[in-house]
């Protein structure tokens, strides 16, 4: 998964060529390289990824949400979740992070990083790799994080 994660930090970073700025100089942050994601009704989407701290590999992580509602389809793409500070990366850590509807994913672009802040410490890009849904959402996504 680690080789993967490389991948995927190398594909966000052909995309937008800013983001190796942010992967330079974020606090830490974690990628998931293969989120799936699929509805009918009662939506879900998982994944596993690596946590990075200024480039060193620290943990996995694993990556849950449920949803529900009026929807249908599937899936797949890349997620980064960067931390801009200690504090915030301490709650990933904890578990004690769940992202609420007020946080949201920049789909990674050409461009996209030059413009993206910060919101609550946390900054997120997500980058399609193929399926039937055309929304990435990420509120109530939750966390659980483990040290090598």
């Amino acid at each position: 998964m680690i080789d993967e994660s490389r991948i995927a930090i190398y594909e966000f970073i052909k995309t937008d060529s800013d983001m190796k700025k942010l992967f330079d100089n974020s606090y830490a942050y974690v990628v998931f390289p293969n989120v799936g994601k699929g509805r009918l009704g009662v939506g879900g989407a998982f994944g596993n990824g690596i946590v990075f701290k200024k480039k060193a590999t620290i943990g996995t992580a694993k990556l849950s949400q449920i949803s529900i509602g009026l929807q249908a389809g599937g899936q797949g793409y890349r997620e980064v979740i960067f931390f801009e500070d200690k504090s915030n990366f301490e709650n990933f850590k904890e578990n004690k992070l769940k992202l609420s509807a007020q946080i949201s994913a920049v789909v990674a672009a050409s461009g996209a990083a030059a413009n993206a802040s910060y919101a609550e410490g946390i900054l997120i890009f997500a980058q399609p790799k193929g399926g039937l849904m055309y929304e990435i959402s990420v509120g109530g996504q939750t966390f659980n994080y483990k040290t090598f």
